[in-house]
């Protein structure tokens, strides 16, 4: 086993949401993540065709988002998004939303305080998943 560092191999608990990526592919939703929600890239396994992603790393405001394009000859095919949403508590939802909406995400719904006192927004990204942002107003 090749050593890595404990951020390249991942989360070691809790809850990590794994996507399959169709579209543009599993290399452009990392760059794009990047740009759009300030991740970090930790590992990157290339496929053996040399043309897709095996598996994606990324960490995005402390925690692990994991991906891979689709393998549909190993009965893992992309698939378009739904019933899904990947939730983002930050320390502020509108400087958050506003950088996803300029770096190319779809604005749903625009950050506005809600019933339970957060500010909160919905977002779709160019690759089908839909996004909320929130934070807590500080006191």
């Amino acid at each position: 086993m090749t050593d890595i560092s404990p951020e390249q191999r991942g989360p070691t608990g809790g809850l990590t949401p794994y996507l399959c990526v169709g579209g543009d592919g599993a290399a452009a939703a990392s760059a794009f993540y990047q740009k759009a929600f300030a991740a970090q890239e930790t590992a990157r396994i290339p496929a053996q065709d040399g043309k897709r992603l095996m598996h994606c790393a990324l960490r995005i405001n402390g925690d692990s988002l994991l991906f891979s394009d689709g393998f549909p000859e190993h009965g893992h095919a992309a698939e378009k998004p739904a019933a899904v949403t990947l939730h983002l508590q930050v320390d502020d939802a509108d400087a958050w939303y506003k950088r996803a909406v300029d770096a190319g995400c779809e604005a749903t719904m625009p950050v506005q305080v809600m019933f339970w006192g957060d500010r909160y927004g919905i977002l779709k990204d160019p690759f089908g998943f839909v996004w909320s942002i929130g934070s807590t107003p500080k006191a």
